[in-house]
């Protein structure tokens, strides 16, 4: 019985530190990558031969049909979208499952996604692609469709790795949430509302946001449980 309960221990401790290794490197390179991105709009704030390229290929694609499902798809990180999502999901959280953490994940996410690509824009002050295919307004860098579905619907990979057992069902959302991601990217190249930079950096930054943002709501509610139940030694 010691024995397997020692074999449970490493197996746990072993995945643990293997999910701790992947959620690090991903961090790592988001960040690398952004700040990188980053560096090169300083320097040259007009499109750069990637986004020449990404335009190109896209104008390659471009039908009456395809222009379609794109706008179709590019809807799921607007605004009104993703309003009614989070309280959507909140609302589940709080009366459904019952979760008060999980509820606070959602804003936290996705307010503080939509508040630092204001900054971010600000900062950077990089003007959107001549003759877009649809109307767009504000600043480009980084893409605020693309960083808002990176955090969101990563938000929503973190809830599914946690809490679908089945491992063939989880992995297949996990890879179609994670192509959802990239086709809004793509949505916002084809249309000519964004460089191929500001949607890499956008996706970039929100999944930088979503593993801070988790980490540091796991930090507050551990603390506060100590807080609430602290441990009473007796005389």
């Amino acid at each position: 019985m010691i024995r397997h309960f020692y074999r449970k221990f490493a197996a746990g401790f072993a995945l643990f530190t293997v999910e701790l290794f992947f959620v690090l490197a991903i961090f790592m390179v988001c960040m690398v990558v952004f700040l990188y991105i980053g560096s090169e709009v300083v320097a040259a704030p007009g499109p750069l031969k990637f986004d020449e390229s990404a335009f190109a290929l896209a104008a390659e694609v471009q039908s009456t049909g395809f222009t379609r499902f794109i706008e179709f798809i590019t809807f799921f990180a607007s605004r009104h979208f993703m309003t009614a999502a989070g309280l959507m999901l909140i609302a589940y959280f709080v009366f459904v499952r019952k979760h008060k953490w999980y509820s606070l994940k959602v804003p936290v996410v996705a307010l503080g996604s939509i508040s630092l690509n204001l900054v971010l824009k600000y900062f950077f002050d990089r003007d959107r692609p001549d003759m877009p295919l649809v109307e767009a307004s504000g600043l480009s860098f980084p893409s605020g469709h693309s960083m808002i579905a990176a955090s969101f619907y990563s938000l929503i990979i973190y809830l599914t790795w946690k809490h679908v057992e089945s491992k063939p069902l989880r992995n297949l959302l996990v890879v179609l949430l994670i192509i959802f991601i990239l086709l809004i990217g793509f949505s916002r190249i084809y249309l000519r509302v964004h460089f191929a930079t500001d949607v890499v950096a956008g996706i970039a930054a929100g999944i930088l946001w979503v593993i801070f943002g988790i980490w540091a709501l796991r930090k507050i509610e551990k603390f506060t449980r100590k807080e609430v139940a602290p441990v009473v030694e007796e005389d």
